[in-house]
């Protein structure tokens, strides 16, 4: 298996616990907490921490699959230089021989 084969089985897995995180959370603040009652001051059994655990959460995974693709991308070319890989791209064009050129251009006289 590859570098890159990992890292994108890593990188949908984050993906995918990323978006159970934000899941969880409500938009107006509630989220999980509220769910359990957790309102304004009350800290019933550290409910108001949930929240900042999945805020916290959700920007630790979302900066590791920054890192992640970031990583994967820099595998993706692994083994090869990358001006080897310019130099046979530009060898494969072909370019026209000089005997298929007019030699001299024609001008509107000519025609």
């Amino acid at each position: 298996m590859s570098t890159f084969s990992i890292f994108l089985i890593l990188i949908i897995f984050i993906a995918f616990l990323l978006v159970v995180v934000i899941m969880v959370q409500n938009p107006k603040g509630g989220g999980l907490a509220s769910s359990f009652g957790g309102g304004g001051t009350q800290q019933l059994g550290g409910v108001k921490k949930t929240t900042d655990f999945l805020d916290k959460s959700t920007w630790t995974l979302g900066a590791i699959l920054l890192g992640l693709i970031l990583l994967s991308n820099m595998s993706l070319f692994e083994g090869t230089n990358s001006g080897d890989f310019m130099q046979d791209e530009i060898e494969s064009v072909s370019l026209p021989e000089a005997t298929d050129l007019p030699a001299t251009p024609a001008t509107p006289e000519q025609e």
